[in-house]
């Protein structure tokens, strides 16, 4: 697609139009363009009832959050859960993220000693685990949601569920969620979403009804943008982060000279990130935004109301941003000055920074205690998630090796 221009025509599932833009300073421009939005009020389609019912990527597009807001209304709302993310609050969170991987480590070394080959999925036991946990704790998830939760989240993020099943998900998601919140309200915390719950309840039942205006509610969350918020916490919060440690785990397998380089100094493990992130980013396209009016990109028109993927994937491998070289795996190119795949502008990744702490902590956990780690089979034979939202592979199997003291 990239090869063919910055801004591609695709088709969605269900034969949707759309279009992707997959240059680099093609999607910088136009995530940042005053004339695009995130609100499905301006998704053509959707309002004249063209998007049928059970559609696979209805969530992304109707979901009420930060993600889906414009203007005051984005701001009001990442105000609320920006609160949670602040450097002081993630770099709390380092102990507790450091014992965590310390602990799953323990378990994979275990797995691995209780099999004949010595074969264990380190997806499944440690890059999963670890964000969910991290994001469940401060959620306040109770240990009784976490893997539905998880399952979900799975197929919320899939574009090739049946729409039967993708309805079935999202209402599911939905009520495990407000499970979750009812908790929370009979047992607050020190947790986000008692303070979003407290958000809610601050000025009464009528500062959060139905014919509520943000400006009216003020500094207060709306039921439907609670259960949203909590929505996009869970999936944004454990998807990405699992799919940059498992995509980082396999570069580095695949590149022993790279892996040398940071044990020797010459780079560090917050480098390997970094070069993750724009060469295997964990979001290939991003659903969605809409121009308010056509909008003229890279020479390509827009049509006002089209629904746009924004494609991180190709915008990593773009040779006119990174050089000719743009397909080689580099931890040196200090690539944190560049890529876009936690976004640019006003909807940038609320979470980059606990994101960044976890994926660095697992890295330099994971081959520090397991020196001698690989793949156990190779890269061709990784099966790919269902989906072209989420990037990785189903599972990573890898042979830890021998357990460093």
């Amino acid at each position: 697609m990239l090869a063919r221009g910055a801004v591609a025509e695709v088709v969605l599932p269900g034969g949707v139009p759309a279009m992707a833009v997959v240059g680099h300073e093609a999607l910088k421009e136009f995530m940042g363009h005053p004339d695009v939005a995130k609100s499905a009020e301006h998704f053509a389609a959707l309002q004249e009832g063209r998007i049928p019912v059970g559609w696979p990527l209805t969530t992304f597009a109707t979901v009420r959050g930060m993600v889906t807001a414009d203007g005051a209304e984005h701001r009001r709302l990442r105000s609320l859960v920006g609160r949670a993310f602040t450097a002081r609050r993630v770099e709390e969170l380092r102990p507790g993220v450091e014992r965590l991987a310390a602990e799953l480590l323990d378990g994979v070394a275990v797995a691995a000693a209780a099999t004949d080959d010595g074969v264990v999925d380190l997806r499944a036991l440690f890059a999963l685990p670890l964000p969910m946990n991290v994001i469940s704790e401060l959620l306040g998830v109770d240990e009784e949601f976490r893997e539905r939760l998880h399952t979900l989240s799975t197929r919320l993020v899939s574009t090739d569920i049946a729409p039967e099943q993708a309805v079935a998900a999202n209402r599911e998601m939905v009520a495990v969620l407000g499970a979750v919140a009812a908790s929370r309200l009979e047992h607050p915390g020190n947790d986000l979403t008692s303070a979003l719950i407290a958000a809610r309840d601050a000025g009464g039942p009528e500062s959060h009804g139905a014919g509520a205006s943000p400006e009216s509610r003020g500094d207060r969350l709306g039921q439907h943008e609670l259960i949203g918020t909590m929505l996009v916490m869970i999936v944004a919060g454990h998807e990405t982060t699992l799919n940059l440690i498992t995509n980082a785990v396999r570069a580095l397998c695949a590149h022993p000279d790279q892996l040398e380089l940071i044990r020797t100094d010459g780079a560090d493990w917050a480098d390997a990130v970094e070069e993750t992130l724009r060469w295997d980013s964990p979001v290939s396209f991003f659903p969605f935004r809409y121009p308010t009016r056509d909008v003229t990109v890279d020479g390509t028109v827009i049509p006002r109301g089209t629904p746009v993927l924004a494609g991180f994937s190709a915008a990593g491998r773009d040779t006119a941003a990174h050089g000719p070289d743009a397909d080689r795996f580099d931890v040196t190119r200090h690539a944190a000055t560049g890529h876009l795949s936690l976004g640019h502008g006003a909807h940038y990744c609320l979470g980059a920074s606990l994101a960044r702490m976890e994926t660095t902590i697992a890295l330099r956990q994971l081959f520090t205690r397991f020196p001698d780690l690989r793949i156990a089979v190779p890269e061709t034979e990784l099966a790919r998630r269902h989906s072209f939202v989420g990037n990785s592979v189903r599972e990573l199997p890898v042979v830890p090796g021998r357990s460093a003291p």
